[in-house]
Parts: structure tokens; C-alpha cells; sequence
């Protein structure tokens, strides 16, 4: 990447971020890659409770990402891959940008943080799993070293979910 990158700060997700997430979320735009539309509020406030665990217990998780006028930009971070199909029993990283943010190098700037991070918590290598098509994200994937590894099929649409990898 030629361009200087913005400032991002990451923080473990508060109750109050539960509401952000469902609000940024809620964007059919930034939601094409994830079922299309934001989930229940419910499911953002156990996320937010489950990514504050991790952080406490793993030294990692979803963080959520905040921006040069302290608003709350989305997430990104690591977790435990979540899901019985796919890279079982891996650190997968991840991010989610609500749409007036897109193009401006912020999740490029986190996913740099994050894996700073879960390399000196210990991680020796992550995934990142990414929808067919969603090139901004298979973007991001290139951007921070990662290299396609194989191809999983997603189990709710029978598309290719393309798994990328980085060793720390």
C-alpha cells in the first residue's frame, strides 16, 4: 500500500458498542457478504459479552474499531473460528467497516494492529475466511500478507469461501 494509513484505535467492545454494531450493521450494503441484513440486537450484545471473554481469557478478540473523531467505525480482530465447517480449531481474523468508511484504509490499519497482537498473545498462524466476491475484503486479505490456502464451501448459500492464511 502506497498511502499513509489513518489512525484506528481498537478497544475491547462495551455494552454501548452492542448498539453501535447493530446500527452500522444494518446496512444491506455492508451486510452483502453476511446474510444480507444486521442480526437481532441480542446477537451484537452476546458477541460484544463473548469477544470481552476472549480478550480476558485469550488476550485477543473482535475489537471494536474507533476513529479520529471517537465514533465508532466496526469491528475487527481474532477469534477462535466459530463455526463446525471450515478452518475448525484456528484464529480466524476479521473486520466489519460501516459504509461511509470504506476506501480510507481503516480495517488495512486494524487488521495490521490486530495481528501485531495476537502475535505477541502467542498466535503462530491465522485465517481469514472470505466470501467469493467480496473483493474489498480478499483485498485487505493480500494487503497484510495472506495468501489464499484452500477453499471451503459455505454451508447456508453452497458458495466457495475462500480460506486465506498468514504465518506469524
Amino acid at each position: 500500500m502506497n498511502r499513509a494509513l489513518p489512525d484506528v484505535r481498537l478497544r475491547v467492545p462495551t455494552d454501548e458498542d452492542a448498539f453501535a454494531w447493530h446500527r452500522i450493521f444494518a446496512d444491506p450494503e455492508v451486510m452483502e457478504f453476511h446474510g444480507g441484513k444486521a442480526a437481532e440486537l441480542s446477537v451484537y450484545e452476546e458477541l460484544t459479552a463473548r469477544q470481552r471473554r476472549h480478550d480476558a481469557e485469550l488476550g485477543f478478540c473482535l475489537w471494536t474499531m474507533v476513529g479520529p473523531e471517537d465514533e465508532v467505525l466496526g469491528f475487527t480482530g481474532a477469534q477462535p473460528w466459530p463455526r463446525e465447517w471450515g478452518p475448525k480449531g484456528e484464529i480466524e481474523i476479521g473486520w466489519r467497516l460501516g459504509r461511509a468508511h470504506w476506501g480510507k484504509g481503516y480495517v488495512t490499519a486494524a487488521a495490521l494492529t490486530t495481528l501485531e497482537r495476537v502475535r505477541a498473545a502467542g498466535v503462530s498462524n491465522v485465517v481469514a475466511v472470505v466470501r467469493q466476491g467480496n473483493e474489498r475484503s480478499i483485498a485487505v486479505t493480500r494487503r497484510v500478507g495472506m495468501e489464499l490456502a484452500e477453499v471451503f464451501t459455505h454451508p447456508a448459500t453452497a458458495e466457495p469461501a475462500h480460506c486465506y492464511r498468514l504465518a506469524l
